[in-house]
C-alpha cells in the first residue's frame, strides 16, 4: 500500500474513533435552554442532599445537574419530575431543556418533560425517573 493511501487510512479511522468517543461524553454536558450545565449539590452528594430551589426549575422547563447525572423538570406549576440526565440512545449527556422535551446533542434525541418518554429518536426508551424529595422550597434527590 502507497504511503499517501495509509495516511488517508489512518486520518480516517482517527477521524471516526474522536466521533465515536463523543457519543459517550459525559462531562461535556449543557443546562437548560441555552444555559450551561449546572450542579446543585456537590459531586458525589449523599441521598437527601439538596439539590436545587424550587425557583431554581422554570415552569415547563428544567434544569441539567451534570454531577448528578440528573434531569429535574416542572412540566406544571409546583409538579417537579426528575429522570436520569444519560441519554438512553449512548448514554451521552443530555443538554438542553425546551419546548417540553429534554434534548440530546449528540444524536438527536429528545425526550418529553412529563414523563421522560421518547419524543424524537434514535432513542427508544425512556429516560429512567429518579426518586426526588420536595419540601418547601427544597428539592432533595432521594
Amino acid at each position: 500500500m502507497d504511503a499517501r493511501r495509509r495516511t488517508l487510512l489512518a486520518a480516517g479511522a482517527a477521524g471516526a474513533a474522536a466521533l465515536v468517543s463523543g457519543c459517550g461524553d459525559e462531562d461535556g454536558g449543557g443546562g437548560t435552554t441555552g444555559e450551561q450545565p449546572t450542579s446543585g449539590a456537590p459531586s458525589g452528594s449523599p441521598a437527601g442532599a439538596e439539590l436545587a430551589k424550587t425557583a431554581d426549575i422554570p415552569v415547563d422547563g428544567g434544569r441539567v445537574f451534570v454531577d448528578e447525572k440528573v434531569v429535574v423538570t416542572q412540566p406544571e406549576a409546583g409538579e417537579f419530575k426528575a429522570f436520569s440526565a444519560l441519554c438512553t440512545h449512548q448514554k451521552c449527556l443530555v443538554r438542553t431543556i425546551a419546548a417540553g422535551t429534554i434534548d440530546c446533542p449528540c444524536h438527536g434525541s429528545k425526550f418529553r418533560i412529563t414523563d421522560g418518554s421518547v419524543a424524537e429518536g434514535p432513542a427508544t426508551t425512556p429516560l429512567p425517573a429518579k426518586q426526588i424529595a420536595v419540601s418547601g422550597d427544597t428539592i432533595r434527590l432521594v
